[in-house]
């Protein structure tokens, strides 16, 4: 079996994003997401934020954040100066400016590009429906686009699903996909996804005998 260009399908992931954006009323940009104290705003600037910059820039910016003064020469992305992969996006930028830069990054470049564009997805994917959920704007998310995602996902650091899985069988009921071994979760795949990645909010979609151990691993609220 061919394996699917993720590269491509994190560009259709960012397709879909911009028409998701495009059709947001000026109030819906600072309505909350299932990012703990981050709006809609904050979420899209943080999927933003690193286009373009590559790993050479990251692994030096964080090398100078260990001297003395460190953090000198803030990396620059499309939006500007950022402090940190992980940390909040400080900046309030105006829609119609995220809503551009998107529209003229929808190919995933530098890091974002990383394992074949699967960051770009994997981490595309989530934040959308991080930001559909509360929205009340659900879709049915590719089949395609959602494998590559899951899988991608249980063992990348920044989602932290491999420690939230450790021990449980996942198993998709909506396409072909699985993971793991032990007790069984089973469910949606984006809500098998989104559970995984610290999302509680997805946890009354699943069922099994591994589900209350999963639910032990969510963050604190």
């Amino acid at each position: 079996m061919t394996r699917p260009d993720a590269l491509a399908l994190a560009r259709a992931e960012r397709v879909d994003l911009l028409a998701l954006l495009h059709d947001l009323d000026e109030g819906d940009w600072d309505r909350p997401t299932l990012c703990s104290e981050w709006t809609v705003r904050d979420v899209v600037t943080h999927v933003l934020s690193f286009e373009g910059v590559g790993w050479g820039a990251v692994l030096a910016h964080g090398l100078r954040r260990l001297l003395p003064g460190g953090g000198r020469g803030p990396l620059e992305g499309p939006l500007g100066p950022m402090d940190a992969v992980n940390e909040p996006p400080r900046p309030r930028h105006d829609p119609a400016l995220l809503v551009a830069t998107l529209a003229g990054h929808l190919t995933p470049t530098g890091l974002t590009a990383g394992f074949g564009g699967r960051i770009a997805l994997t981490d595309g994917l989530i934040h959308q429906q991080d930001l559909r959920r509360p929205l009340g704007r659900p879709r049915t998310i590719p089949a395609e686009r959602l494998r590559a995602a899951l899988s991608f996902a249980m063992y990348a650091p920044p989602v932290g699903a491999f420690r939230r899985v450790r021990g449980l069988r996942l198993v998709a009921t909506d396409l072909d996909w699985s993971h793991g071994r032990g007790a069984l979760v089973t469910g949606p795949g984006e809500a098998l996804l989104l559970a995984a990645a610290g999302r509680a909010v997805a946890l009354p979609e699943l069922e099994g005998e591994g589900l209350e151990r999963l639910a032990s691993r969510m963050p604190a609220a």
